[in-house]
């Protein structure tokens, strides 16, 4: 049997599903998102940047960043190219405002106080705090510059809809496998005690505040590896 699959419906309108490329790109997209996630390492961290949170506010934190995650790979996918193209954003401009973000979120964490009380003011300013799910969760930690770049080496690669509904179909399932780490991780911090807590929170700001740091360095290298920033330096240094 022929891999392509032709469907002739009334109006003499086609369809043709190419189902070794769908299935090629849905696998594809799985294998190549996942390490960059990376559930496991964001787990970790998604329980060091919601402490101080109520168990239901950690598990809806993960639903609304599960949501979001997939929101923003499907828009890069869609329409990734010409955001950028408008907005006049490289890889490496994302790749260092994601890692800002992420420095600043690690900094955060390594400058927090301990809490010695429920009841103290840096525990209410902890359940006060602004939603995260967005940012920095969503992004750039789950959709960040690696999985976005990712995303749009695979839009390139899409012939149709139906590798287009692949693709999408591959971030749901990853984003599955990322909320459902998130959801065992707030069940895991329960055996946690306050003071390993705190300990991994220092930890993790640490490792934050080191991997925001390597996204700018990263990006302000490959920015200034550009074949234009290069010709444009010899252009000022003929003059």
């Amino acid at each position: 049997m022929s891999p392509a699959l032709a469907l002739a419906p009334p109006l003499g309108f086609s369809l043709t599903f190419d189902f070794d490329s769908a299935w090629s790109l849905f696998l594809g997209t799985i294998l190549g998102i996942l390490p960059v996630i990376n559930p496991l390492g964001g787990a970790t961290t998604f329980l060091a940047i919601t402490e101080g949170d109520s168990d239901v506010e950690k598990r809806a934190q993960a639903r609304r960043a599960a949501f979001y995650c997939v929101g923003i790979l499907t828009a890069f996918l869609l329409f990734g190219s010409l955001i950028m193209k408008v907005f006049s954003i490289s890889i490496p401009g994302i790749r260092i405002a994601g890692g800002i973000i992420v420095a600043r979120v690690g900094f955060g964490m390594l400058a927090s106080k301990s809490r010695t009380d429920a009841d103290s003011e840096e525990h209410r300013a902890a359940v006060a705090k602004p939603d995260i799910s967005f940012t920095p969760l969503a992004m750039p930690m789950l959709a960040g510059p690696g999985s976005i770049g990712v995303t749009l080496g695979f839009a390139s690669l899409a012939r149709g809809w139906q590798d287009y509904a692949a693709i999408i179909a591959g971030f749901v399932v990853v984003v599955l496998v990322t909320w459902v780490t998130l959801l065992a991780a707030v069940r895991a911090g329960k055996l946690v005690s306050a003071v390993g807590l705190r300990a991994m929170t220092q930890i993790m700001g640490l490792l934050l505040a080191c991997m925001g740091i390597q996204f700018c360095v990263t990006g302000i290298t490959e920015i200034l590896r550009e074949p234009a920033f290069i010709e444009a330096i010899r252009a000022v240094w003929r003059a």
